[in-house]
């Protein structure tokens, strides 16, 4: 969706309209659902957790500053559902992909492969922040500034909290096993 598209979308959500809210949502359900999975590990937590980012989201509009860009705002307000509800229920258990539906898609039959659950394992081991980091670069694609953006912290600070989740998850990796091919 281009920027004037969205700013169009917001103004009108802010001015009550549901339907714009509806679509600002859809444009970003999926990349939601996806950091929520990865925070939590769990398809059901994911699901809720992004139900009640939007819910948030939505009351929180009429505050929301249309100097900052719209999908920091949302992301910022997902991890932070993500940061409570795992902190809340400790310990961490690791994703269970048992169950299979009708039709798979690429990030299903990811999901399902061996090595996919090892990495969502070791994933479930770090620390929160450096979780964070990962699934922002390597999951959702996010750019060094717009990770920066969405953690409120300078790009500088996000290269280093990377630098140290990868060195973490190579090392919670080859202690489960998994090696470079």
């Amino acid at each position: 969706m281009d920027t004037e598209a969205e700013v169009e979308l917001i103004r009108r959500a802010q001015s009550g309209d549901h339907r714009a809210f509806g679509k600002l949502a859809m444009a970003h359900e999926r990349v939601l659902f996806n950091l929520a999975l990865r925070m939590t590990g769990n398809r059901e937590d994911a699901r809720d957790l992004t139900q009640a980012a939007f819910l948030k989201a939505y009351r929180g509009l009429a505050g929301f500053d249309a100097g900052r860009r719209f999908y920091s705002w949302i992301y910022r307000i997902m991890l932070n559902e993500a940061i409570n509800y795992v902190n809340a229920r400790r310990p961490v258990e690791p994703l269970d992909e048992q169950i299979v539906q009708g039709h798979s898609t690429p990030e299903d039959d990811y999901e399902l492969s061996h090595l996919g659950r090892q990495v969502d394992a070791a994933l479930m081991e770090l620390n929160m922040e450096q979780r964070q980091v990962i699934v922002l670069r390597h999951f959702l694609s996010l750019s060094y500034q717009e990770m920066a953006e969405v953690l409120d912290t300078a790009e500088k600070t996000v290269k280093s909290r990377l630098f140290t989740a990868r060195q973490t998850l190579g090392q919670v990796l080859r202690r489960h096993g998994v090696t470079q091919a």
